[in-house]
């Protein structure tokens, strides 16, 4: 292995980590939606890879368009950045909507007195909630199959900016070998980190009980992830 080819794998580890872990949206995301989904460690980390691995491929795929097509770099960025855009506002909806529905389900599912008069004069009151009736495990139940599907279709969108000059950079200098090297490291690197904070928060929220606010727990992770979101789109985090 040249020393060139060195120096950029390395690169490719470092900036595969910090893009990672100065982006909220590679793991905010996934530990809010595990938390009040109650997914196991295993459906977690799996969910966290795959959106990763499409997160990348996406990125890769567009970097080596660019080098087969001879595009340049600036008109490559332009293209990651409104992809940017378009996975901040996805985010910005999608915890929106979670929230919206999130609080909705909470209100629906706050226990309520009913009082009963009989014939003979007495009467009693009981109370009960929503929260086990059959039209909300239905919606319950839906909402849970479709949250996977819609971060991994967000994380598509989701740019790696620091990848395309990477990428360009080594095509430049290095057989097609080595820049697929260099973006497979770069991969892996990002995936990991994604990995390693995701699964970390997991264990360590595992712990954490709310109390009271349980019952609006998944308005809190809907907008949990619409300020992710809105990190990302306003503040350019």
């Amino acid at each position: 292995m040249s020393r060139e080819l060195a120096i950029l794998l390395g690169t490719a580890i470092s900036l595969g980590a910090i893009h990672t872990l100065m982006g909220p949206d590679h793991y905010v995301p996934f530990v809010a939606m595990a938390r009040i989904g109650r997914w196991s460690a295993a459906k977690t980390a799996w969910i966290t890879a795959l959106c990763g691995i499409g997160h990348i491929l996406s990125s890769v795929g567009l970097a080596f368009a660019g080098v087969a097509l001879g595009v340049a770099v600036t008109r490559l960025k332009a293209i990651e950045s409104a992809r940017g855009e378009i996975a901040a506002w996805l985010l910005i909806v999608f915890g929106f909507t979670y929230f919206v529905w999130g609080l909705h389900r909470a209100i629906r599912g706050k226990a309520h007195h009913h009082d009963h008069l009989h014939e003979d004069g007495d009467g009693h009151a009981h109370e009960h909630d929503h929260t086990g009736e059959h039209t909300h495990v239905h919606s319950h139940m839906s909402a849970e199959k479709m949250t996977p599907w819609i971060l991994f279709t967000i994380f598509v969108f989701g740019p790696c900016e620091v990848l395309i000059p990477l990428i360009m950079c080594t095509a430049a200098r290095q057989p097609m070998s080595s820049v697929a090297l260099v973006a497979g490291v770069f991969g892996i690197s990002t995936i990991s980190t994604m990995l390693a904070v995701v699964m970390t928060s997991y264990f360590g929220l595992s712990r954490v009980r709310l109390g009271g606010l349980e019952r609006y727990s998944y308005a809190l992770a809907g907008l949990v992830v619409f300020l992710c979101g809105g990190a990302i789109k306003w503040l350019g985090l």
